[in-house]
């Protein structure tokens, strides 16, 4: 798990230098499509200068999920493999939010939907309104939905063109990106600033299916970011009760590590941090990387070291002692999560520290739960 929490600081690192905020990658569902859009739209109701294009941001993310559950046959995810899921991105520089849905498609799928993109793309504001009534009298239906209903709808709300990018997975199939950007009024957007965040998102994008991350929240790690990201992670994970149960456990926990030890920056007035779930056939895990101080990130690495090294009768006597004597010190209370976790997932607490400056390190941590575990 080393190799993936070090993945995760690269993964903190990239994401910041996109302003990406939330990305889901995997199965979507109705549920897990609605939760996308609760927490999205909490998180748009806490930014400053959105009022005035958060519906229609909210609206080409409707557009967009649905667009990805139509085409989310097994057809299309041919092979048992996460690069065949879909991927929703929601990412904001200066004022500009950028909205990036993917899926994908047979290589046949290609030129026409190609041919649509530009087609659209070629229409101003009054042309796409009567393409759009064109295509509501007319009926043209498929086995998807409208024809391409959805996607004039899309560069209709944006009041811009539609950004996309096939990229080839085989001989067969290819993965479709679909960026689109709102803006306020008609302006000119740099393009290539546009085409450099659609090819961020590749990256990022074999980032987590490389090491089978299915959703990944960057971004401040208040109470109310964390109560909203738990709403939403309810609907994401798909095992049994007990399973899911103790899955949340510790979830709930490392979250609240965050907030309770996370380290503002010099640069950032909130507690930046990034929080992930990933899973493979036999496990889940739950990781989470913050900025510490170093001198709180030597007695933390003393008592992870502690902690890792109990039996299962010493963690219970060292949680009881913690929990019911009132005269205990602070460093030992830091380890009551920790604990917490081991005697839920049966498994130590993966970390590691990564130096970011003379002040702070960056801590990231693991852990592991086997499916097995009923």
């Amino acid at each position: 798990m080393i190799q993936k929490l070090k993945s995760i600081y690269k993964l903190f690192n990239l994401m910041n230098y996109d302003h990406l905020g939330y990305i889901y990658h995997g199965n979507f569902t109705d549920e897990i499509t609605e939760n996308i859009l609760k927490l999205t739209e909490a998180n748009l109701q806490n930014e400053e200068n959105v009022g005035k294009i958060k519906k229609r941001i909210y609206s080409i993310m409707v557009e967009g999920l649905q667009n990805i559950t139509r085409h989310q046959t097994k057809e299309n995810n041919i092979v048992d493999d996460k690069f065949y899921y879909g991927i929703f991105v929601i990412q904001k520089i200066d004022d500009v939010y950028f909205i990036t849905t993917g899926n994908p498609i047979k290589k046949s799928q290609i030129p026409p939907l190609k041919e649509l993109l530009d087609k659209i793309n070629s229409l101003s504001n009054d042309e796409l309104k009567k393409y759009y009534k064109k295509i509501l009298v007319e009926g043209e239906m498929s086995d998807k939905g409208g024809a391409g209903l959805g996607l004039v709808d899309m560069a209709r709300k944006s009041k811009n063109k539609l950004y996309y990018k096939f990229h080839e997975i085989d001989d067969e199939h290819s993965f479709f990106y679909l960026h689109t950007v709102p803006v306020l009024k008609e302006e000119t957007i740099n393009e290539e600033k546009i085409n450099n965040t659609i090819n961020g998102i590749i990256v990022i994008h074999k980032l987590l299916n490389e090491n089978n991350f299915i959703l990944v929240f960057n971004g401040e790690f208040s109470k109310e970011n964390s109560v909203n990201l738990l709403s939403a992670i309810k609907g994401h994970i798909t095992t049994s009760a007990s399973l899911k149960n103790k899955l949340f456990y510790v979830i709930v926990e490392m979250l609240q590590n965050i907030e309770k030890h996370g380290t503002k920056t010099v640069d950032n007035n909130a507690n930046p941090g990034i929080f992930l779930i990933g899973e493979d056939s036999e496990h889940f895990y739950v990781m989470t990387g913050n900025f510490i101080s170093k001198e709180e990130s030597q007695q933390m690495k003393k008592r992870l070291e502690v902690v890792n090294s109990y039996t299962r009768d010493e963690l219970e006597r060292e949680y009881s002692e913690i929990l019911f004597d009132f005269n205990v010190d602070d460093v030992r209370k830091t380890g009551l999560g920790f604990i917490d976790i081991r005697l839920k997932t049966d498994n130590k607490v993966e970390y590691w520290f990564e130096n970011y400056n003379d002040n702070l390190e960056f801590l990231l941590l693991g852990a592991k739960i086997h499916k097995g575990n009923e």
